[in-house]
């Protein structure tokens, strides 16, 4: 018997968290490589600090991103997500570029040949989950928690409020009753600032954007909205925290609503199936959703390097389908090819559409006209209603 009644927590990060800045950047460099060669392979890892950028990773795929081109991305994804400070600047920043040539060994295995598939880039469990509680289908706590920063982070590059800094976290806590979301019962917001303010001046200019994120009615109380608690929130990025990529993968997804098989997703081109997967079980899940068959539906993938089928799939609606779940996963994978080049072939990954992920979660976003987050529409809802008489 599931739990009706709880609290429930997620957090989000801003694009100026070290984590963050480390994801953009490596997911720059994929959209380098992809953008000159849509078949390029690339795995690489960001590693930030005070004033210092080291990427790492192997790849294959065109001479023309050499280091230098590397390295002016990095500067350049630091200067949109807007850090110049003394300790970590765009411009000044040290820029360390250690990448090198994918192994043969993985590429022979992964690699189409002769009358064999183009096969895993790796093996992994990926999930993808989506319920009713919001209009994107995404779980409330998270969804909040994201929609707050990005709403403080177009302030602040808009002008509006230029004393806030790119480094910024939430958490919302949300009161669920009879298993549906009715209120918030605390939030926290830190924010990096300008030091001439004070931890009150921060608190009123966060509050606005709070109120207008949650639903009417939802807002907490007063002595549970927290705002920069330790007082002071001046030095804060890679100055104040080394950053690492994939190191945020539950604000990635949903903010642990749902299982997570482990892998991250920035910095992986699509053949990876830690990316593609994940974005694959998330589309399935989403239609299922959207087409009213249940209202949460989580799906897992799983692979082995080298083989092109996934080893299994497997649906739960958490005793919410309308519908038979056996017959459903039956019906998914005749909806479509789950190898990594079906997927990827189905959602149009293999395009430079991915910087725009690293921030503000991988899921519950608008599709974008040029295919970004092509694995958030919802074009399977009809078919999924025909097979099921709906």
């Amino acid at each position: 018997m599931s739990k009706k009644n709880y609290l429930f927590t997620s957090e989000s990060v801003s694009e100026g968290h070290p984590d963050k800045v480390s994801d953009r950047i490596s997911d720059a460099i994929v959209d380098a490589f992809l953008a000159a060669d849509p078949h390029s392979r690339v795995a690489v890892e960001t590693l930030c600090t005070t004033n210092l950028v080291v990427l790492a990773g192997e790849v294959r795929g065109p001479a023309s991103v050499t280091p230098a081109l590397m390295e002016d991305i990095a500067r350049h994804a630091i200067k949109d997500i807007g850090y110049e400070q003394d300790g970590f600047h765009w411009k000044n920043a040290e820029v360390q570029v250690h990448v090198h040539s994918q192994s043969a060994d993985i590429a022979v295995g992964v690699d189409a040949a002769g009358e064999k598939d183009e096969g895993a880039g790796d093996q992994g469990i990926m999930f993808g989950y989506a319920c009713n509680e919001t209009p994107v289908l995404m779980p409330a706590p998270v969804y909040y928690a994201h929609e707050i920063l990005k709403s403080l982070a177009e302030a602040r590059h808009s002008g509006a409020q230029p004393l806030l800094g790119p480094d910024s976290k939430s958490q919302v806590t949300l009161e669920y009753r009879d298993g549906k979301p009715v209120r918030a019962t605390s939030v926290v917001v830190s924010t990096q600032h300008d030091g001439a303010l004070s931890q009150s001046d921060v608190l009123e200019i966060v509050r606005p954007h709070v109120l207008d994120v949650l639903p009417k009615g939802w807002m907490c109380p007063e002595e549970t909205f927290y705002v920069n608690p330790t007082g002071r929130f001046v030095i804060g990025g890679p100055d104040g925290d080394c950053g690492l990529t994939g190191r945020k993968i539950i604000v990635d997804t949903y903010g642990g609503a749902a299982p997570h098989g482990g892998g991250a997703f920035s910095g992986k081109d699509p053949t990876k199936v830690d990316r593609s997967a994940a974005y694959a079980s998330r589309y399935l899940a989403k239609n299922v959703v959207g087409a009213g068959l249940a209202d949460r539906c989580v799906i897992q993938l799983s692979y082995a390097i080298g083989v092109s089928k996934p080893l299994s799939v497997y649906v739960d609606t958490y005793g919410t389908s309308k519908v038979d779940e056996d017959k459903l996963s039956i019906v998914l994978q005749q909806l479509m090819d789950l190898t990594p080049r079906g997927i990827r072939t189905h959602l149009g990954l293999n395009k430079p559409i991915y910087a725009r992920t690293a921030a503000y979660g991988h899921f519950g976003r608008n599709p974008d006209a040029d295919g970004g987050f092509s694995w958030e529409k919802l074009d399977l809802v009809d078919q999924l209603k025909r097979a099921f008489g709906a």
